[in-house]
Formats: C-alpha cells, sequence, structure tokens
C-alpha cells in the first residue's frame, strides 16, 4: 500500500467519497467496476476530457494522475474495448470513455483519434472498516444489483425513448419533454437504463427539471449488456417510482441493435407493459423506418412518434409520415409541440 495525489477523479467513481491524497494496492482484481489510480502518457487535441464527480468536464493532460474504473466498452462511435484479464503496476490500459472507463482498446473511431494510454499504478483502496486501516478495493456504485428484480412502478406512467443509434436525439428529446411535463405542473422523474458510465445525460435532465434522478452506474455496472439491461431497468423504475413522482422518463442509450441491452429490456414482457409511451429516435428517415419495423414486428411496440435528426427539416418528417403513419417531431424546434403531444398521450391513458 502506498499513498498517490490524483489529480482529477472521473465521474464513474461518483459515490466513492475519494480526497485527493488516495491509498492504492499492487493487487489489482481484474472485475468491473473496480477503482484504480493511473497515470496519463500522451496528450490528445480531440476526445481529451474527462467528466469528473463534480459533472464538470476537465481537460485531460499529459501525466495526470487519474481515478477511473476498469471495465469494457462497445461502441459504434468512440472506443471499443475490453476488460483485462491480469493487471500489475506499469501496466498500460486505455480510457475508453469520457466517464473514466479504463480497459484495453481494441478499436477506434478516426473521429476521436487514438485514445489516451494509461500506466497502472494500483487499486484504489476505501477502508470500511471502523477504526481499522484495512483496505478494501473500492468500486463503483452505491448500491449492488439483485438477480431478477421485480419491477413494480407504483401506477407512474413511463415515458421510454429508444433510438437507432447513439447520438440519435434522445437525451435531447428526453430533456424536452422533462422541461415541458414540469412547467405543466407535474413531477417528473427520469432515469436511463443502458450504455457507458457517463452522468452527462442525467445531469442534463435534472437541469431541465428532473426532481429525482438515477442511472445504471449507481449499481456499480460500469457498461451494461444483454445480461444486465433487464435486471437493471427493473430496479431503475421501481427505485424511482418509491419517489412517488407524477411521470418517469426512461432513456435506453445506445441503439436498438447495439450491444448494450437495448433489445433484451424491450424484449421483457413485464417491462413492456410497464411503459406507457415509446418514442422513436432516429439520425435519417430510413433508420425512423427501420426502426419502427423492429418495434413494431420484433418487439410489438407500437412508438408514438419519430423525433431526433431523422426530423432535422420538412422532406424528413414528410418520409417518415409517409412511410411509417407516425407523427414526426424536432425536440429541438419544437419542444413544447413534443412535450404537449406526450402529455395529452398520459391524459388518455389516465382518462
Amino acid at each position: 500500500m502506498k499513498s498517490v495525489n490524483v489529480d482529477k477523479i472521473a465521474s464513474v467513481a461518483q459515490h466513492n467519497d475519494l480526497a485527493s491524497e488516495l491509498r492504492v494496492s499492487k493487487d489489482i482484481p481484474c472485475e468491473e467496476g473496480v477503482l484504480v489510480a493511473a497515470r496519463v502518457l500522451n496528450t490528445k487535441s480531440r476526445y481529451n476530457q474527462l467528466e469528473l464527480t463534480s459533472g464538470r468536464m476537465a481537460t485531460v493532460n499529459q501525466g495526470d494522475i487519474i481515478v477511473g474504473a476498469l471495465g469494457h466498452r462497445k461502441a459504434l462511435r468512440g472506443y471499443s474495448g475490453h476488460l483485462p484479464t491480469s493487471l500489475k503496476p506499469g501496466d498500460t490500459i486505455q480510457l475508453l470513455n469520457i466517464g473514466g472507463v479504463l480497459g484495453v482498446c481494441d478499436s477506434a473511431n478516426p473521429d476521436v483519434g487514438a485514445p489516451f494510454d494509461c500506466e497502472v499504478l494500483g487499486t484504489v483502496l476505501s477502508f470500511p472498516y471502523l477504526g481499522e486501516r484495512i483496505g478494501v478495493p473500492a468500486r463503483a456504485g452505491s448500491s449492488t444489483l439483485e438477480d431478477e428484480p421485480a419491477i413494480d412502478t407504483a401506477g407512474v406512467p413511463v415515458i421510454a425513448l429508444a433510438g437507432t443509434c447513439m447520438d440519435s436525439g434522445k437525451t435531447a428529446a428526453a430533456c424536452a419533454i422533462v422541461g415541458r411535463l414540469r412547467h405543466l405542473g407535474l413531477d417528473v422523474a427520469a432515469c436511463k437504463a443502458t450504455g457507458v458510465s457517463l452522468r452527462r445525460d442525467v445531469l442534463a435532465m435534472e437541469d431541465a427539471g428532473a426532481s429525482a434522478s438515477m442511472i445504471f452506474s449507481d449499481f456499480g455496472i460500469v457498461t451494461t449488456t444483454e445480461k444486465n439491461g433487464r435486471e437493471l431497468t427493473r430496479a431503475l423504475l421501481t427505485g424511482l417510482a418509491q419517489t412517488r413522482p407524477d411521470v418517469i422518463v426512461l432513456e435506453l442509450g445506445d441503439g436498438l441493435l447495439g450491444a448494450y441491452g437495448v433489445g433484451a429490456i424491450l424484449g421483457d414482457e413485464e417491462i413492456r407493459k410497464a411503459l406507457t409511451v415509446v418514442l422513436l429516435c432516429a439520425n435519417d428517415p430510413v433508420s425512423a423506418w427501420g426502426g419502427v419495423e423492429l418495434l413494431r414486428k420484433e418487439f410489438h411496440i407500437e412508438p408514438a412518434l419519430v423525433t431526433g435528426p431523422a426530423t432535422d427539416n420538412e422532406v424528413g418528417v414528410q418520409q417518415i409520415d409517409e412511410r411509417t403513419g407516425l407523427p414526426a417531431i424536432n425536440a429541438l424546434v419544437n419542444p413544447v409541440e413534443l412535450g404537449d403531444r406526450i402529455a395529452s398521450l398520459l391524459q388518455g391513458e389516465t382518462a
């Protein structure tokens, strides 16, 4: 065990009360969510920031000592990488995302360049035993995820946003809906159920007016998968329902065909029954058509409307209407119209 002074603590370590001076161990369990300290070895001019526990974005510099969590990532854009099987101080791993996930990079998108290389310094230790200097590996999350948790939304309606891909406008639409429903006098809670650890989206929903928010990493899950997506969604909806909001907004990160578990979530009959309104966020008219077909035929879900970049102009709106028979509303240009449409659908369900 030795002391290390760190420069930046990533948001994936949100639920750990970490100071700038930490104790680290040379024994490193290669398990998802274990917090490690590492020294940044190179300089980047693109994709070079880290989301801190404060929610602020900080530029990462060569020589910085950061705290992140071991994990994997399977992103269509950005970096993809796997959890290392063994680590020791001095080994090199990569920073896989802005939220602080550390692993072995397998693939990099040209748009973001090569990742940050990081020299492993050791496992960050926590000291849970009062009066004893017995350190244990610190881990992401504030609680653990139960096996097969029950789902109980307590009658609270749920608005779900699914996308055709990452960056398809889900968070922008979620924020528009949260903001408008709050202006209409509703108490809105919000959560993100799938993706890679990054609090930016739920923080944006809080800024829009969500009274309570949760994210999958609250349960110590660094990156969601087909194996844990269902359980996480059940736990998130049940947990938020206990705060007694008027409505819950649920963002499903990544896309319908991604590796983060959206398909498993929508394939769960009990979760589907809990979803009051489902919106599709699409990048272009072709993906809008394909996403609607997937929802209808594979998951037996009739989406209420389409939003996202596919609706950025009237051409896309007309094509979506002609091809899918669904209304298309742009969340950036017409946020009030989008929120009012959702409010009317909620009233119809409760009438």
